[in-house]
């Protein structure tokens, strides 16, 4: 990858650049049975419309602390992406009461109602599904999303000093958040091309790590799966035989 990147949206502009139909993100829920696979580019498309809905829609600003509820999910690597893009800070399962806006998945809708901002649930469902009827008070990510623009430019310079992201009591800035992927993806071995299984939550910067920013830091890619635990070991060998994983982080 471009050693100038500093922050997670350079990273994926470069990856973009260097190939942009490898995949970048595979998706299982092992609850569901759902799979999806996507490519940097089909990565970078949603980003991009997401990016745009932030910005332009829910007025977010560079500095804005948003408050994001989401599990391990394809969808919540997209809204970290797009934070980053515009130079919100992402608040992983962080107070939407102290929040300037707050994105939920369905089973924290009572929580997120504590913000006073800008209020927007995905229902989680496949193929970016939207709710059969959409919450009262938020707005329904999947009907709002599609007719966003396919190219995202900020209307201000995203600082890589900036604070971007906010997990587990710890807070880092986009260059920081960047060096620290670099080093977990040595820590993990992962070269150009490799893929990595994870089993990680969302909640902690290990499973953020693995689950996006570190594969994303050394031009890999990431099988990322929810509910992995209801998985038994064939299963598992399968997997990994079928999607060519050459690491793990479980």
């Amino acid at each position: 990858m471009n050693s100038s990147d500093r922050t997670p949206a350079d990273l994926l502009r470069s990856a973009l650049a260097a190939d942009p139909a490898r995949p970048l993100v595979t998706f299982y829920d092992d609850a569901t049975g759902e799979r999806v696979e996507l490519s940097v580019a089909t990565l970078a498309n949603w980003v991009a419309k997401t990016a745009n809905l932030l910005q332009g829609d829910l007025a977010a600003e560079p500095g804005d602390r948003l408050a994001l509820l989401l599990p391990a999910h394809w969808q919540s690597a997209v809204w970290l992406l797009a934070c980053s893009s515009v130079g919100v800070v992402a608040d992983v399962q962080g107070d939407p009461a102290a929040a300037d806006l707050v994105v939920t998945g369905p089973d924290t809708l009572e929580r997120a109602r504590a913000c006073r901002g800008e209020r927007v649930a995905l229902a989680l469902r496949p193929l970016g599904g939207r709710f059969p009827l959409a919450p009262e008070g938020f707005a329904d990510y999947a009907v709002e999303v599609p007719s966003q623009g396919d190219r995202f430019a900020p209307f201000a310079p995203v600082d890589p000093e900036a604070p971007a992201l906010a997990v587990g009591g710890m807070e880092l800035t986009g260059a920081q958040l960047v060096a620290k992927a670099r080093e977990d993806a040595g820590a993990l071995r992962l070269v150009p091309g490799s893929r990595l299984l994870t089993g990680r939550t969302y909640d902690t910067w290990d499973g953020l790590s693995a689950g996006l920013f570190a594969p994303l830091a050394a031009g890999g890619s990431v099988v990322l799966c929810r509910h992995l635990g209801q998985l038994d070991a064939d299963g598992l060998a399968k997997r990994t035989e079928s999607e060519r994983v050459t690491n793990t982080a479980v």
